[in-house]
């Protein structure tokens, strides 16, 4: 396993990527750190008999979601990683988009083992994380500095295959594009969300977004940010 590559050859949509690697078509799919639930909407809207339960360990995120009338076949739930409140064997698909990382570091084990806990036998998990580079990144880097524990949460997948509590069955890496359309958007989607409290002084607040208009200049807002996916099963 590698945490990175010098040769990431594909640029899509991540939504890309799960509809060509999983079969979700009526499944039982849970998703851990479902955030906004933009991510849940696209996978249960793109085929059939999709039945997904969406954890969010932000209370502020999670109030917003109960408030959304208009998927059926998703449920909420306000839990962390490492306690999901649902039986042994309940999900064919276990989803976590780049928030390993974002459990705390002393339970990412724990949540691994969670996640092998509610799987099923032939079930299968899919654990996406952000690579420690990039334009995008260092723009990140200056008030929020990921770098360790994106290792750490690399290291816990690899333990995990490492003592046999999941099988690895595929590695991937690409870039997802993300396009910022000016320094107000940035700061609404990337500073000011609620998972996570920004508090920049008046210098980093001036450096970051120096740092973002001259990014701007070269790009127009339009970063490739660079991922790594483990597809894994018991």
């Amino acid at each position: 396993m590698n945490i990175s590559t010098e040769f990431i050859q594909r640029t899509c949509p991540e939504a890309e990527i799960i509809e060509s690697v999983l079969p979700l078509n009526h499944k039982n799919i849970l998703e851990l750190g479902c955030g906004d639930a933009s991510i849940t909407r696209l996978i249960v809207s793109s085929g059939e008999g999709r039945i997904i339960t969406a954890t969010e360990v932000d209370l502020i995120q999670h109030q917003k979601n109960l408030q959304i009338e208009d998927l059926p076949n998703v449920e909420f739930k306000l839990a962390g990683s490492e306690k999901i409140p649902a039986n042994d064997n309940t999900f064919d698909i276990v989803f976590m988009f780049k928030s390993l990382h974002h459990v705390p570091i002393d339970l990412m084990d724990k949540a691994l083992q969670e996640v092998r806990r509610v799987l099923r036998a032939d079930g299968l998990v899919y654990i996406s994380e952000p690579i420690f580079d990039g334009d995008f990144n260092e723009i990140l880097r200056l008030f929020h500095d990921e770098k360790l524990v994106r290792q750490l949460a690399f290291e816990a997948i690899k333990k995990s295959v490492d003592n046999k509590t999941f099988s690895l069955v595929d590695e991937m890496f690409f870039y997802s594009p993300i396009t910022f359309n000016n320094f107000k958007e940035f700061e609404a989607r990337i500073i000011g969300v609620t998972h996570t409290e920004h508090h920049l002084s008046n210098d980093l607040y001036t450096e970051v977004k120096q740092k973002f208009e001259n990014y701007y200049q070269k790009n127009r807002g339009d970063f490739l940010v660079p991922n790594r996916i483990d597809i894994l099963t018991k």
